[in-house]
């Protein structure tokens, strides 16, 4: 398939089928065979970034210096990188000139889309370009049709190949109904790398999966503690931490959530993936966090209620290097903990699925069925667009009167001012860096290494926790305020960050 001429590609194959680097080798003979410039690897979470950003570095070997992060977690200090060497990664990360730029979907979606000279200066490296889209079936919803234009814009006038990579491919093709017009990609057949992906799934099936009907919190409980090593992915926060409360915090019961700082994360998460290669018994609770790319391998997981991707990248941690001697188990589950919004329409639709595909709710025809449902359903046909980007684009055509701005402002992946930032003292590499901010204002590295000490809250959690907190305004820079966690009570070693003031009681002081 790399010999085709230049366009969209397609490359689908289940969780832990070696997507990440069956799809580089693509790129790289592609890229070779048209004289490409570069490949840029987009993932649409900075947790897995680091993980995948190192996969490469080690298949490269000593050419891993040719491989560039660009996103908000990344930490030049760890990377050893200082002098002439940062600079050139400072500048890399402003105008994308590397070989290989791994990268997140905000930050390619939102430079296409943006009008300020900081997010531009990338732009002209994306053209001769091979772009991979990683668990591609991640799109936001609400700019689906504005993230599609922008696909076609790119392979149509700009010389640039886009492969969408998933084990659940989105139902992204053109689509044109009486009543609802999609104007999706057509991709042709031959453009399909993986011929017969059916035949491909039913190779690699791993898993076998389970639906449980409505399970109260208490039995969830109760049954991931049947098994020695479990891992249960919740959909919120909140939920995570009562199931893990429930389970007990053992010795080998860790938690997984956005509360924890992404070092305290890391941390963990080599942690866990030390007991499971020890065979110890370990459980573990978790928001959605782990579903996209986290290495770890479970012989049995459960999933509350969610969209059929979402079930189907949890049941890739499971059993997902096949070494098991029998299937590993997924048990998906109704559970009252739906907050309203995108997770509960997502998880209607996934229970529409199952209704009719019964416990083939996995299969290659009832992913399709669900993204057509997602997309394309009565209740969505005016959300696929939901800032009008593409009208407003329309309406500039006629004039020179074109909104960069407007449009900029509006396409908006994550929402700005919605979350707060809250930095912790997790360990001395924290502590220094909160000295620094006392002393001095933040250089760019500053800023970017305090990215691996902070957690986001929502207003009303920032509200609830403002008077444990220190504003830092660094001498001179009135335009950064720097909110530092003083109350270490308030920061949990499994737990992370506790917002609910229920959850400050010490057991000791609980005493009489």
């Amino acid at each position: 398939a790399a010999e085709l001429e230049p366009g969209i590609f397609e490359l689908t194959v289940p969780t832990g089928g070696g997507k990440t680097l069956s799809s580089m080798a693509f790129a790289l003979n592609h890229a070779v065979k048209h004289g490409m410039d570069r490949i840029i690897y987009v993932i649409p979470y900075t947790s897995i970034i680091e993980q995948n950003a190192g996969v490469f570095r080690d298949a490269f070997g000593e050419l891993g210096y040719a491989v560039v992060e660009h996103h908000s977690n990344f930490d030049p200090q760890k990377a050893h990188l200082e002098g002439e060497d940062l600079t050139r990664y400072e500048l890399a990360t402003e105008n994308w000139d590397a070989p290989i730029i791994v990268t997140t979907n905000v930050q390619f979606f939102e430079s296409l889309f943006d009008y300020r000279a900081s997010r531009c200066r990338k732009l002209h490296n994306i053209a001769n370009s091979v772009v991979i889209l990683d668990e591609v079936q991640m799109l936001p919803v609400e700019f689906l049709q504005p993230c599609v234009e922008a696909i076609r814009e790119l392979t149509e006038y700009y010389h640039t190949t886009v492969v969408l990579c998933s084990a659940t491919q989105p139902a992204l093709q053109r689509k044109d109904e009486p009543n609802f017009r999609f104007n999706g990609l057509d991709i042709p057949p031959e453009h399909r790398i993986i011929k017969n992906p059916r035949r491909l799934y039913e190779s690699l099936r791993r898993v076998e999966f389970s639906f449980l009907g409505d399970l109260p919190d208490d039995q969830l409980a109760e049954n991931i503690l049947k098994y020695p090593q479990a891992l249960c992915i919740l959909n919120t926060r909140k939920h995570a931490r009562k199931i893990f409360n429930l389970i007990g915090e053992g010795e080998n019961t860790y938690h997984l959530s956005s509360l924890m700082c992404p070092e305290h994360r890391s941390r963990t998460i080599e942690e866990i993936k030390d007991i499971l290669a020890a065979g110890k018994p370990i459980r573990v609770v978790s928001t959605q966090l782990v579903e996209a790319g986290v290495d770890i391998d479970f012989p049995v997981v459960f999933r509350a209620i969610a969209g059929i991707d979402s079930i189907v990248q949890a049941a890739g941690r499971c059993n997902r290097e096949g070494k098991l001697p029998e299937m590993g188990k997924v048990f998906v589950f109704n559970t009252s903990e739906l907050p309203p919004g995108y997770l509960r329409r997502t998880a209607q639709d996934a229970l529409e699925i199952i209704t009719v595909f019964k416990q083939n709710f996995s299969s290659l025809e009832a992913i399709h069925k669900y993204f057509e449902i997602h997309y394309w359903g009565q209740k969505y046909l005016h959300n696929l667009d939901i800032e009008d980007i593409l009208g407003k684009t329309a309406e500039s055509l006629t004039g020179l009167d074109f909104p960069f701005r407007e449009i900029g402002e509006k396409f908006r992946i994550i929402k700005q001012g919605d979350t707060y930032p809250v930095i912790i003292p997790y360990d001395s590499g924290a502590e220094e860096l909160i000295e620094h901010l006392r002393r001095q204002p933040p250089n760019r590295q500053i800023l970017r290494a305090l990215q691996r000490y902070t957690v986001s809250v929502y207003r009303n959690e920032f509200e609830k926790i403002r008077r444990n907190l220190e504003v830092i305004k660094p001498a001179d820079r009135e335009d950064f305020i720097f909110p530092v966690l003083v109350n270490r009570r308030l920061y949990h070693p499994k737990l992370g960050l506790l917002i609910d003031e229920s959850d400050l009681i010490d057991i000791d002081e609980s005493i009489i």
